[in-house]
């Protein structure tokens, strides 16, 4: 194991199912995990990345984001992130 690697634990069930994944896709548990990670974004990221957005769409092209069409996006994402959590 490389000096900076560690280990984190799961139930039998996950890692089984991890691993099914991993084989699934070509490629190690190790490596899943990872990429697991680095695709998911955390709240101050998510927020960083909304701020950035904003400011492009009013600085190129004029639109200024209300504050209710934010309330309306996030209640949209919850719906989305519902269902497939139901899936």
């Amino acid at each position: 194991m490389a000096e900076d690697d560690t280990s984190i634990k799961v139930s039998r069930q996950t890692r089984e199912r991890l691993s099914r994944l991993a084989a699934e896709r070509g490629t190690t548990l190790k490596d899943l995990v990872e990429e697991l990670a680095a695709a998911s974004l955390t709240v101050a990221e998510f927020a960083e990345r909304e701020r950035r957005a904003r400011s492009v769409l009013e600085e190129h092209f004029g639109v200024k984001v209300t504050e209710a069409e934010l309330a309306a996006s996030a209640r949209l994402r919850r719906m989305i992130a519902a269902r497939e959590t139901a899936a």
